[in-house]
């Protein structure tokens, strides 16, 4: 567990540090690293497992805390373990829904993955860039932490049938995917099981809401209309930006 204490500073990854699906620019490392040499503790928390963050980072920040899968995986000293997996008899439910509307998904393990998904889809640019898992049949993942559909015949008819089951659901329109977590798991929920209850957040997106919203000072990268009156900042989406304001951020710890 984290000290509470400690200062911490929380990024989101996709579309707030990293824009290309690969690589996280240098202007933003090196800005980070500033925050880091501040006396921030850092911790980067993503809808991308654990395994599909570490390649991002590319060894980067090794003492930083990793939260996957919207909070499902949590890896602090290099030790990565499942926080939140969902209930076989859940999953069952979901799956039930998932074939209902011939759904294409992406089911994550807390290292492993299954896919069965269009061939093409550019989600699968993302997923294990390290090659450091192995692709299974969904029945070979002892534990699911993520479901992510990638196409479906009725996508809000399906985020809305995960509602009903009582999963956690963020339905992306613009990419036109449905992230399912179990329960209520999400990015903010897992950093306060680490005993995170004081910390800065970056983020650009729907997942995280509740991670900006009780945040110390909170930044929107972007403009999603989700975090309207959310963020205290907003910046663009562009590298420069992002990295001007952690070393302003940085600056204002020293």
């Amino acid at each position: 567990m984290i000290i509470s204490s400690v200062r911490t500073t929380v990024f989101d990854v996709d579309g707030t540090l990293c824009f290309d699906g690969r690589t996280i620019d240098g202007r933003i490392r090196a800005a980070i690293e500033s925050c880091e040499r501040a006396g921030h503790h850092l911790v980067f928390a993503s809808a991308r497992p654990v395994r599909d963050l570490l390649p991002v980072l590319g060894g980067a920040f090794p003492a930083a805390t990793l939260i996957g899968g919207n909070g499902s995986l949590v890896s602090v000293g290099g030790e990565v373990r499942a926080r939140a997996a969902f209930e076989p008899g859940d999953l069952g439910k979901l799956l039930i829904e998932a074939d209902r509307y011939r759904a294409g998904y992406l089911a994550d393990g807390p290292w492993d993955y299954a896919y069965t998904g269009p061939a093409g889809h550019p989600v699968l640019g993302r997923v294990d860039q390290g090659r450091l898992a192995r692709r299974v049949e969904l029945a070979g993942l002892a534990r699911v932490v993520k479901f992510l559909v990638v196409e479906a015949t009725d996508m809000p008819a399906l985020a809305e049938a995960g509602r009903v089951l009582g999963m956690t659901v963020h339905h992306h329109l613009d990419e036109a995917i449905i992230d399912f977590a179990p329960g209520t798991t999400n990015k903010w929920e897992a950093l306060t099981s680490l005993g995170i209850d004081r910390y800065d957040a970056f983020g650009n997106d729907i997942n995280d809401l509740d991670l900006l919203r009780h945040a110390h000072h909170s930044v929107r990268v972007g403009a999603h209309p989700a975090l309207d009156g959310i963020a205290r900042v907003t910046v663009a989406p562009d590298p420069g930006a992002v990295a001007a304001e952690i070393s302003r951020l940085a600056a204002a710890l020293r």
